[in-house]
């Protein structure tokens, strides 16, 4: 059997629609997101009373587990210390982005250590309460999300470990060189990095967490590219150290809100 030959403009037309089919994404796979960095110690790992709206997902907002598999994103974002999380900032910050930016999807990439110390966050340093080696774990992490998008924004909660005369003395010089180690290990060059102060009910209790949120308010005014946001007015959930679950929210905008205004000034 024979077929008659089609002609060019036919032959072009089915070639073209070819093209574009392999070219389009299959239905279902995931678009691309903008990757959020979540570090810092338990405040940002989260530790706020689950409740029923710590189950709540979004079809724009996603997270990294701890396989590295990419799930819809819900509280407890974190899983350093499985048997502590709860909810924290991460994920109000990203429903409040969402909210803003309707066509965007959001990575979040799960990296804080309750308890750990700036010395904590140092390539080949091994914390001692969880045997998490924080710094390196993060780098890994952020360079398999990276696969899925870019990195947008760095989200850093710290400085209730080191809230001791002696280690606050050296915590800004300490802070800095960690950002710049930060930057180049993770292709962060210009990065938004937006740090949040540590709570007023702690800095009632230790008045040398003033010293270090002193620090924070100030580094934006030392190096480019780095916010911060005041964490003033939140509560805690009746320890004295952690936010409560209503102030962790709240301060997931107040990061988003910073993180809004600095892509909308760009």
């Amino acid at each position: 059997m024979s077929f008659p030959r089609l002609s060019n403009t036919l032959l072009l037309l089915f070639t073209s629609t070819i093209c574009i089919f392999l070219s389009t994404p299959l239905l279902g796979q995931k678009a691309k997101k903008d990757l959020i960095l979540l570090i810092g110690q338990s405040n940002m790992a989260g530790r706020g009373q689950l409740d029923t709206q710590s189950s709540t997902t979004d079809s724009q907002i996603w997270m990294i587990d701890s396989n590295n598999v990419w799930i819809p994103a819900k509280d407890p974002v974190h899983f350093d210390k499985p048997s502590a999380v709860g909810v924290g900032p991460g994920l109000s910050f990203a429903q409040a982005v969402v909210e803003t930016q309707k066509n965007r999807n959001i990575g979040l990439i799960p990296c804080a250590v309750g308890g750990s110390g700036i010395d904590d966050w140092k390539s080949g340093a091994r914390h001692s309460q969880t045997g998490i080696y924080a710094y390196d774990a993060m780098v890994a992490r952020v360079k398999t999300a990276k696969k899925e998008g870019k990195l947008k924004a760095i989200l850093w909660h710290q400085g209730e470990q080191d809230s001791k005369e002696e280690n606050a003395a050296v915590y800004e010089e300490k802070l800095i060189q960690f950002f710049r180690q930060l930057r180049k290990d993770t292709g962060a060059k210009k990065t938004p990095i937006i740090l949040a102060t540590l709570g007023d009910f702690y800095a009632d209790k230790n008045p040398v967490a003033n010293r270090i949120n002193k620090i924070i308010t100030e580094l934006p005014g030392k190096l480019q590219n780095v916010y911060y946001v005041s964490s003033a007015g939140l509560g805690h959930k009746g320890d004295e150290v952690h936010f409560s679950t209503a102030a962790q929210r709240a301060l997931g905008k107040r990061y988003a809100e910073k993180y809004l205004e600095i892509i909308i000034n760009r």
